[in-house]
């Protein structure tokens, strides 16, 4: 409980109407959330307008709202503060209830198009396995120290974020690290954070059905580093052609990684293949379970955060060569017979040709390479040809199948998809819009030695059709139907 008054403390100017004195019991931006005493946030989001539900949020409990317009009927008992910057003021209310728990541990937040995920799941590991007592907030889970909390966003709105931070440092919590979407940033979901660091991966085609441009994207991602405070470090991949632009104007102390330009922080790798990869970061060589040169990037990230964060460059490589893959990500067995299987999350044309890439090096080319690959519904639609091309051109077979078609008609997405196919390669594709049927049809026409790529889902074990959430798993139906026929 706190008086709205002290909750006010990191907002600028705002005009309030009512009393500044009242107890606040807790903040939300869902009005089905409002519980007695609240205060309810009028976020005009994407979708929706958090301004048509302040009576609602009144009838639920609210005894405050925050809002960028003040209601034409203003209720008598009820204090408005009216803001110009709601969203980022948004941030500042959550710092503000929630006792600023990011300035009490250390937060590393990681963004891009690809390896956000792989990245801070990797440092959660290592440091873990170092002794410390960690957080983690990404796109497959949320964990304090040995407690899985289900992730619904990549990156959280600012209320339920502070408010885990928060918990985070009541438990121990000395490390927490964190993935940073576009979204949230352009949303100002993490305004108010005090990042110790801050790492970039790279950025391709993505999210263009919400950011409209690549500029735009582009300038989002950038954000963050732009809001980065002067204590702060920030870590880009030198090699990506926009990584020392996320930089040019941050206040950070600036740091660099990469494979073949001059860096801070070097790698090279020495061998790969489905087993791993032997690299030499930074002088010592070491064997890495992970597969693929977008990997040795990941891992150069990993290194490099952690010697930003005082760990010696010996415990790294000992820790960080014990790390294994992270769920969704390059996940590979072999059945029985002989049969590769891997299931990644690639659901850009950049991840999804790494992946390609990846395989086509390590392989033998006596065996095929079947891929099964869909597009989202709902979802940024220019990259459907692209991605369905690069996958014919750099596998032996490709079978065109459902994503998460959403509210899209799935045919509708294969047509797209079709469209961007050369006419060279149009006799090796196919396409099953039923997913479950496309993965039974890669396997029954797998030989031996031949590799499987099951790829777009990942870790996520559903199927979303319509706005229902179906149980589906990549990897649970592919080894299924390779015990089964193969």
């Amino acid at each position: 409980m706190k008086k709205l008054k002290d909750i006010l403390t990191y907002i600028g100017n705002y005009q309030l109407i009512g009393d500044a004195s009242i107890d606040i019991s807790g903040i939300t931006l869902d009005s089905r959330q409002v519980k007695k005493a609240y205060l309810f946030v009028a976020v005009k989001g994407h979708s929706s307008d958090g301004h048509n539900f302040i009576d609602t949020a009144i009838n639920n409990g609210a005894t405050a709202i925050f809002c960028n317009e003040l209601p034409s009927n203003l209720k008598e008992g009820i204090t408005y503060v009216q803001v110009n910057y709601l969203l980022t003021n948004s941030g500042m209310l959550a710092k503000a209830f929630y006792d600023n728990p990011s300035e009490n541990l250390v937060l590393i937040g990681v963004t891009g198009t690809n390896g956000k995920t792989t990245v801070a799941t990797l440092l959660f590991e290592l440091f873990n396995n170092l002794g410390y007592k960690c957080g983690l907030i990404s796109t497959v889970r949320n964990i304090i120290g040995n407690e899985v909390i289900p992730s619904t966003h990549t990156t959280p709105d600012p209320f339920s974020l502070n408010q885990l931070i928060k918990k985070m440092v009541e438990s121990g919590v000395s490390y927490c690290f964190m993935e940073c979407s576009s979204h949230a940033i352009d949303q100002e979901r993490i305004a108010g954070l005090d990042f110790t660091g801050a790492i970039f991966t790279n950025i391709t085609h993505d999210h263009l059905d919400y950011h409209g441009t690549f500029d735009n994207y582009l300038k989002a991602k950038k954000k963050f580093f732009d809001d980065l405070n002067p204590n702060a470090w920030a870590l880009t991949n030198k090699d990506d052609r926009n990584g020392s632009v996320m930089l040019q104007n941050t206040q950070a102390t600036r740091y660099y990684y990469a494979l073949t330009q001059p860096a801070d922080f070097k790698t090279r790798i020495i061998e790969h293949d489905f087993n791993g990869l032997l690299l030499d970061i930074n002088g010592d060589q070491a064997w890495f379970s992970l597969v693929g040169k977008f990997n040795a990037y990941n891992l150069l990230a990993v290194y490099s955060a952690a010697f930003l964060s005082g760990i010696k460059h010996e415990e790294i490589i000992l820790a960080l060569s014990k790390v294994k893959p992270v769920k969704g990500r390059f996940e590979y067995f072999k059945s029985k017979h002989g049969v590769i299987g891997i299931v990644d999350y690639a659901h850009t044309p950049d991840a999804l040709e790494n992946i390609l890439v990846t395989i086509n090096e390590v392989r033998t080319k006596n065996e095929n390479l079947i891929c099964v690959v869909g597009c989202g519904g709902d979802r940024d639609k220019t990259k459907r040809p692209i991605m369905a091309a690069i996958a014919a051109e750099k596998s032996s077979k490709v079978i065109f199948t459902s994503d998460n078609p959403r509210t899209e008609n799935p045919e509708t997405i294969l047509d797209e998809m079709q469209a961007g196919v050369p006419g060279i390669f149009y006799k090796k594709t196919l396409r099953i819009s039923d997913r479950k049927e496309a993965i039974k049809t890669a396997v029954m026409m797998a030989q031996k030695g031949n590799i499987i790529l099951v790829a777009g889902k990942g870790h996520e074990n559903y199927q979303e059709i319509n706005g229902v959430k179906h149980h589906f798993d990549d990897k649970e139906l592919l080894i299924e139907f390779l015990n089964e026929i193969n």
